[in-house]
């Protein structure tokens, strides 16, 4: 009885050890390594970029016409007002 525990606790044993081998060395654990290391990933980090620049760069566009747009709608809700002559 007590060699069929052993064989079940080292089938665990190699199951999970199987399993952490696997994570480490596999793309989990490369990713991980380059973060705790502060590496960047390389590849297709450029035309991410240029993507996030246009969007902040037409994002301030909007936000730019959105305030004129506020502006002169501002000025259109109280006009100056004549005073009536008597």
């Amino acid at each position: 009885m007590d060699n069929r525990l052993l064989i079940e606790n080292l089938a665990t044993i190699a199951a999970i050890s199987l399993l952490l081998g696997t994570l480490v060395l596999g793309p989990v654990g490369r990713a991980l390594a380059r973060r705790i290391e502060g590496k960047r990933v390389d590849s297709g980090d450029e035309g991410l970029r240029d993507a996030l620049a246009d969007t902040e760069h037409r994002v301030a566009e909007l936000e730019a016409r959105l305030e004129f747009t506020e502006r002169i709608l501002s000025e259109q809700r109280d006009p100056p007002r004549l005073e009536r002559r008597s």
